[in-house]
């Protein structure tokens, strides 16, 4: 794969032209380099050429880190099981990525042959985003994530991806987004009723490498419309 870089995103092309694309969004205090490692573990075909996009998100201050700026998708204002965030930066960030979907579309990629996937605070990202994007993807991925802007989901989600397949995997020992909230995000989508696979493994406020081989396999199952697996 070839690597390009700007103060925006990491890119990585596939050796042939892409058919498909997987945009990942980092969590708290990383940068697109973050999950820039996990791609050869997914192991998708050379057959299905993937463009890989990591944004990196802007450096703000973050109150619940006693206002020390660090590279962020929004503010977290309250770390308690509500966790308080600041919604209007949130949806902000949410508006940039949409504008990388519709740019890859743009470019040649089908809409349906795009997932987004998200970690932690990128993760909250990825569920806004995904579930109103207007047009149908492929699929969403959120890892050890929560769901913070439920309500305005609800009134803005879109019918295009009112089927949307979600992926979600998280620790069972994870001390920064405890279980609790990956479970409130569960119930909400299965109100919702969207078709979710839940995912929880032993560990920590991170990815494992069994996730990362299951994630790819869904991926796979995905961007090739085999989904009997």
């Amino acid at each position: 794969m070839t690597v390009e870089t700007d103060a925006t995103c990491l890119r990585l092309e596939p050796n042939n032209p892409a058919v498909a694309c997987v945009i990942w969004l980092h969590g708290l205090g990383a940068d697109g380099y973050d999950f820039q490692p996990i791609v050869p573990y997914l192991e998708l075909p050379e057959s299905l050429p993937t463009r890989f996009i990591f944004p990196h998100a802007p450096t703000m201050p973050v109150t619940v880190n006693g206002g020390m700026a660090m590279p962020a998708w929004y503010d977290i204002l309250e770390m308690n099981v509500g966790r308080k965030v600041d919604k209007t930066a949130l949806i902000a960030s949410s508006d940039r990525i949409s504008k990388i979907i519709d740019a890859q579309i743009e470019n040649g990629i089908a809409a349906d042959k795009i997932i987004l996937a998200g970690f932690s605070q990128g993760g909250a990202v990825a569920y806004h985003t995904a579930l109103c994007y207007p047009q149908k993807i492929a699929g969403l991925v959120a890892l050890s994530t929560y769901m913070a802007t439920a309500d305005e989901i609800q009134q803005l989600r879109s019918d295009a991806n009112r089927s949307l397949p979600v992926w979600v995997g998280h620790g069972s020992m994870d001390d920064v987004v405890p279980e609790s909230l990956g479970k409130q995000a569960l119930q909400k989508l299965e109100e919702m009723d969207y078709n979710v696979q839940w995912n929880v493994y032993p560990m920590a406020h991170e990815v494992s490498l069994e996730e990362i081989k299951t994630i790819g396999q869904w991926m796979i199952q995905q961007l090739t419309g085999n989904n009997d697996k």
